[in-house]
């Protein structure tokens, strides 16, 4: 039988948004993965409302070696990546993992290797998987990939796997690849980081639109260019890009009441982010953010809400505050959890928690956090459309996929 641990969460609603509930501290990066020194917190303005939630916590499977991504499958099983280049099929029923070959091979080095996957939004009658994943060339320089194949399970393969695009330029960087991706009327959307360029100023490679770090890219779901993409046939833009200004984006969900796409993004000494994302909309890093230089307390950039040529993000974290590196998030749309209908979640890394926040509009408020006694750095997680459990990939070498499900 599969382990399983009660939990009790309580909700707080408050006077005013955009606080969060209780303090919690890091020390720093926990290893060599893609969370920076941090932590997250503020003040308390008290509540008027409590509402306690009991659950369990089920472990599915165990044993992955870093995995990065969930994407559940329609008939139940879901898709694991796992970042040294492992795609797997996992029964959350009986637990068993069976690895998919066909794949491509990846950089796995660094914070690379086989990263995010969706799925064709007509699956399965269209069974394309879309793999996002570092690759590097023969100078020894990488970059961030998108590539799909057609799964067939009952066989164990993607077949027909391509290449679908290639982000220019390579870099000799293993870190800060971005590559979430969610695929949004029929189009799809992926996170390229800046790779950890720290050239920082109005140069810096995120403001630079002639290349596609520090982006949202916008492609159509064979890989070309969709002719409505916010920078068509403008000179000084590459025609991929929807949003630029971007650090490091590893979190990234359609809200279902408005379409909306929202971002969890990573900052620099604090400065981490939850932005939604606008098309042709510059997000500031690094000339306007609320981080500082790792080890000090300088601002990289001017105060976001102090320029009217960037967009500000809708949560963050202020240097000094402990941050919260972010991961994988989703909207909870489910029925197995009524309180919790509406909320985000979002994984934390270094502070090994998974993050919760109620949404009103674009205003957000932290919550309080769910698993803190785990010790998991949470990698991603996703709503299961049946059932409305919550299922989370936690980051580790030696790693479980858990469900959250009704007490």
């Amino acid at each position: 039988m599969n382990q399983r641990a009660r939990h009790t969460t309580n909700r707080r609603r408050f006077l005013r948004t955009a606080v969060a509930v209780g303090t919690l501290s890091v020390a720093g990066c926990v290893d060599s993965s893609d969370d920076e020194p941090s932590s997250g917190g503020s003040d308390d303005d008290g509540d008027d409302r409590e509402e306690t939630t009991e659950f369990d916590v089920e472990t599915v499977a165990e044993g992955f070696a870093n995995p990065w991504a969930i994407e559940l499958l329609p008939e139940g099983g879901m898709l694991v990546t796992e970042r040294e280049g492992r795609l797997s099929v996992v029964d959350p029923e009986s637990g068993s993992v069976e690895s998919i070959e066909g794949g491509p091979d990846v950089y796995a080095a660094g914070q690379g290797g086989l990263l995010d996957a969706v799925l064709h939004p007509d699956y399965p009658d269209e069974p394309w998987v879309y793999l996002s994943y570092s690759d590097d060339n023969d100078a020894g320089e990488s970059t961030t990939r998108l590539g799909r194949g057609r799964l067939e399970p009952e066989e164990g393969l993607l077949d027909e796997f391509e290449q679908l695009h290639v982000a220019e330029p390579f870099v000799d960087s293993d870190g800060h690849y971005g590559s979430r991706m969610v695929v949004e009327n029929d189009a799809l959307y992926m996170t390229v980081g800046d790779r950890q360029s720290g050239e920082f100023g109005p140069d810096h490679v995120s403001q630079d639109t002639t290349n596609e770090l520090g982006t949202t890219l916008r492609l159509a779901l064979d890989g070309s260019v969709p002719e409505d993409n916010p920078f068509i046939g403008e000179g000084g833009f590459v025609e991929t890009i929807y949003s630029y200004g971007h650090r490091n984006a590893q979190g990234m969900t359609v809200r279902p009441e408005t379409g909306d796409i929202w971002q969890s993004e990573h900052g620099e000494e604090d400065g981490d982010e939850i932005n939604v994302i606008e098309a042709g909309g510059n997000y500031g890093w690094p000339v306007a953010t609320y981080g500082c230089a790792y080890g000090t307390d300088d601002p990289v950039g001017e105060d976001p809400d102090e320029r009217e040529d960037t967009i500000a993000p809708v949560y963050h974290w202020e240097c000094g505050s402990g941050g919260f590196p972010p991961a994988g998030m989703t909207f909870y749309d489910g029925e197995a959890f009524p309180d919790w209908e509406g909320d985000l979640f979002v994984g934390n890394l270094a502070g090994e928690y998974l993050g919760r926040f109620s949404v009103d509009g674009r205003e957000v408020e932290e919550l309080d956090p769910l698993l803190a006694d785990e010790g998991w750095r949470v990698r991603d997680v996703a709503v299961a459309p049946g059932t409305g459990h919550l299922y989370v990939a936690v980051d580790g070498g030696d790693a479980p996929i858990v469900r959250l499900q009704p007490a």
